[in-house]
């Protein structure tokens, strides 16, 4: 899907450089794109750039460049990264901001927290200040255990209106 997208990028002269993002959709009839960007998204980012063992400082200095030879080929971590969204009651439609954010301290060693929609007021701690308000995120040996690990942690999130779906990464364990 990315490479005829870059190979028109290049048959048109264009010298871009930067992130190319695909969103896709698996259909009965194959994968179907739904999107391209020119930046990750947050939750795609928050579960790709953990698996990432490279110098990423380095790979987007490269990238700005031109040239990603010095990067060599990227080292990954081959273990699966699930991540499930905290979001505030009412999101993606309307919804209220400023509730006091708890749980945090508790969550598990091996947990990524991603703040999105959190802000810091003095006196009060973290509050709720968007739709999409953490991410969880865990590496694990199979898409089951990093699943079973940010579900069996992210409870532990608490705010007026909190919730995630539980199905994320759901097909994903059936097949892996």
């Amino acid at each position: 899907m990315l490479e005829p997208a870059v190979r028109q990028l290049a048959e048109e002269g264009v010298d871009y450089r930067g992130v190319l993002y695909a969103g896709l959709m698996l259909t009965p009839e194959g994968i179907r794109v739904l999107e391209f960007n020119a930046r990750f998204g947050d939750p795609e980012a928050q579960v790709v750039l953990p698996r990432l063992r490279s110098d990423a400082v380095r790979l987007l200095l490269e990238a700005a460049r031109g040239d990603l030879s010095p990067v060599g080929e990227l080292d990954w971590d081959p273990r699966p990264c699930v991540g499930v969204v905290v979001a505030s009651g009412g999101y993606p439609e309307s919804y209220e901001t400023g509730f006091p954010i708890d749980g945090l301290a508790t969550i598990s060693p091996g947990i990524l927290v991603f703040h999105a929609g959190t802000r810091y007021v003095p006196g009060q701690g973290l509050v709720t200040s968007g739709g999409r308000v953490l991410t969880l995120a865990a590496l694990g040996d199979t898409v089951v255990e990093a699943r079973a690990a940010v579900l069996a942690t992210i409870g532990r999130v608490r705010f007026n209106g909190a919730f995630h779906r539980r199905d994320i990464a759901l097909e994903a364990s059936s097949i892996a």
